[in-house]
């Protein structure tokens, strides 16, 4: 099996229609109408549509245990699919929403992570994510206590919600608060917005970009992704099923790879949209006609570009071996 490694999953999104009604019932809540459309399918019509039922599933999300089951269960599914690393997506937004606490929060998630690493071998961190559409200060507010609260599964700051409505440039203080304090930094951009939003992102203080595809609009855009070996975190699936590109013979990661910018590939909110970790290296696999070897190089790829600490890093890229498949 291809060891695999994923950079891009909102966690609160990782979770299965099945896996919201138990911890609804748990918590002794319904689940608000309009979620699902079939007992295994969430209901949405277009992206907009989508983060609202995204936001409604998240609702029920009530406690640490829930953080945490919600967390073991993603990554010992993404563990049974050959994953050995994975950068979970977490919003603060959210879990204060429902009157949750940072402490509480992480604490949920890191016992989830500390738990699929004992049980199936699977290592994770986590991303804080500020919603740009919740506005430029509770940006700055996330980005702030990230840095003034470091945790040691806290590794980076990113940044999701409505891309078109919200460009990146006003987003600059809280980057710069993230960087300033040692976080990686990756920004949503090319994905609802063109190559525009990708040059405002490669603005900020990142090394990575969620989605980013829409660059291949723009030649020079691309080029500087490139140049600067800025990695792409790329979600096929979920582009191809929200209508950003009409198949997956018409998505750029194969012209972008062809152009020297260094991509990986992730699942977004696979539940939402039938992906897997694994689903996605089939895909590269068997739609872009990738060899193992390429994949394996994704795989390290994703590795190098993570925001684990070196020690991490280096470990999981001896656990991965080289493109042959031998241990490095």
């Amino acid at each position: 099996m291809i060891p695999k490694a994923e950079l891009h999953v909102h966690l609160e999104g990782t979770a299965p229609p099945q896996l919201v009604r138990r911890i609804a019932e748990r918590n002794g809540l319904r689940v608000p109408d309009g979620v699902f459309a079939a007992p295994d399918r969430f209901a949405w019509r277009d992206f907009l549509d989508f983060l609202q039922t995204y936001d409604m599933a998240a609702s029920v999300v009530r406690t640490a245990e829930d953080y945490r089951d919600i967390t073991y269960e993603y990554l010992r599914a993404c563990a049974a699919e050959g994953a050995v690393y994975v950068e979970l997506i977490a919003s603060p937004d959210h879990a204060a929403l429902v009157g949750l606490s940072d402490a509480e929060h992480l604490g949920g998630i890191a016992a989830g992570i500390d738990a699929a690493r004992a049980e199936h071998g699977i290592e994770a961190r986590i991303l804080l994510t500020c919603i740009r559409n919740f506005g430029v200060e509770s940006a700055v507010r996330i980005a702030r206590h990230a840095a003034e609260r470091p945790h040691p599964y806290v590794v980076g700051f990113q940044m999701a919600g409505d891309e078109a409505g919200y460009p990146p440039g006003p987003f600059a203080e809280a980057y710069a608060i993230a960087a300033d304090a040692g976080l990686g930094c990756s920004v949503h951009a090319g994905e609802w917005a063109g190559p525009e939003s990708v040059r405002g992102a490669l603005e900020l203080p990142v090394t990575r970009i969620g989605h980013g595809v829409r660059a291949i609009e723009d030649p020079a855009v691309v080029a500087e992704i490139a140049e600067r070996g800025v990695v792409l975190e790329c979600c096929p699936t979920s582009n191809v099923v929200l209508g950003v590109f009409e198949s997956y013979e018409a998505h750029p990661l194969p012209a972008l790879r062809d152009a020297g910018v260094k991509v990986t590939l992730a699942s977004d909110d696979p539940p939402y949209f039938g992906a897997s970790i694994g689903g996605e290296y089939a895909v590269a696999s068997e739609r872009f006609g990738w060899g193992d070897a390429a994949l394996v190089a994704i795989t390290r790829t994703a590795i190098e570009a993570s925001f684990a600490e070196p020690e991490l890093r280096a470990a999981l890229l001896a656990r991965v071996g080289d493109a042959d498949g031998r241990p490095t």
